[in-house]
């Protein structure tokens, strides 16, 4: 029996959309370009970044500490999703930097308390996944054992100030949604359909010159899913994007190496990142030009 193909997968549609992205090389006056990341007052060493994953202890014990060991040796950035209090504080302790991700629980008070545990614990921005608002098709208003509630934008108002930190909004794949954003003082988007949670969602990079154009710089963009190697994260930041995340590529070399192999495969990504600018004479991640990204389907 052959494999049964779901013709709505956003996950495949997002990797071809992706692999139909061509590049453009440019040779003459090219420099060897810089991957470092300016964000939040804070210098990386490359923008790729880890996804807001969580309970990770499947893969190996304390998975989600030991990829926050990983990702602090190759000198990028730490996310964390719905995982409770202590994992978070076991995150922090390695001395990675990291951002928080909170579900959209039906509890604001919840909400407001595990913001403020994210800046006692030190991280450099917290947000919100607001695509689980729903929970899931098949369990409605619930993620994770616990009860979602959808969020008007005056409640992501109250969010944004709650705290000092930047607030991060993820789950962005839309126009009216990146205004809503603006308009609420967020500190960041991810532009996310979250690994395919809704079929036919439309891939991040389709979008994201949109979003782009919208932000116009005043606030980060992100971008995840089925980012899986550097001329990927090279497509992404040339579209409009400030830093990627990689996430379930991460797992093999977790569970083979731990930190170890977390950090090789950023490593290994963040080379094939920066080979991509050099042969196209993009000197760093802030200035690659947009031009060079070809649409094999279309003139």
């Amino acid at each position: 029996m052959g494999e049964t193909i779901n013709a709505g997968d956003s996950t495949r549609i997002t990797r071809d959309y992706l692999d139909s992205l061509l590049v453009e090389m440019r040779h003459i006056d090219a420099v060897e370009p810089s991957t470092k990341l300016e964000l939040y007052g804070e210098t990386f060493e490359t923008p790729i970044m880890f996804a807001a994953l969580s309970h990770l202890d499947q893969v190996m014990p304390k998975g989600m500490a030991e990829s926050a060991r990983g990702m602090k040796a190759a000198g990028a950035l730490m996310w964390a999703g719905i995982g409770e209090y202590t994992e978070l504080e076991e995150i922090t302790a390695t001395g990675a930097r990291t951002v928080k991700i909170i579900k959209p629980l039906e509890d604001n008070r919840e909400i407001f308390k595990k913001i403020e545990h994210a800046e006692k614990c030190g991280c450099i921005a917290v947000g919100m996944d607001i695509d689980h608002q729903f929970g899931g098709k098949d369990e409605w208003y619930t993620a994770g054992g616990k009860p979602m509630k959808p969020k008007t934008l005056e409640e992501i108002r109250s969010f944004v100030k709650a705290t000092k930190l930047p607030f991060i909004i993820k789950g962005v794949l839309s126009e009216q949604d990146a205004y809503k954003c603006l308009d609420a003082g967020v500190g960041g988007i991810v532009v996310s359909h979250h690994h395919g949670m809704v079929d036919y969602a439309l891939p991040p990079l389709r979008i994201l010159p949109r979003i782009a154009r919208i932000i116009r710089g005043q606030i980060p963009i992100f971008v995840d899913c089925s980012i899986d190697r550097g001329m990927d994260a090279f497509k992404a930041l040339a579209l409009g994007a400030s830093a990627v995340s990689i996430g379930r590529i991460i797992m093999g070399p977790l569970k083979k190496e731990g930190a170890q192999g977390v950090r090789k495969l950023v490593e290994e990504i963040t080379h094939e990142l920066k080979w991509a600018m050099a042969v196209t004479s993009s000197p760093d991640i802030r200035h690659i030009d947009p031009a060079l990204i070809w649409d094999r389907n279309r003139e």
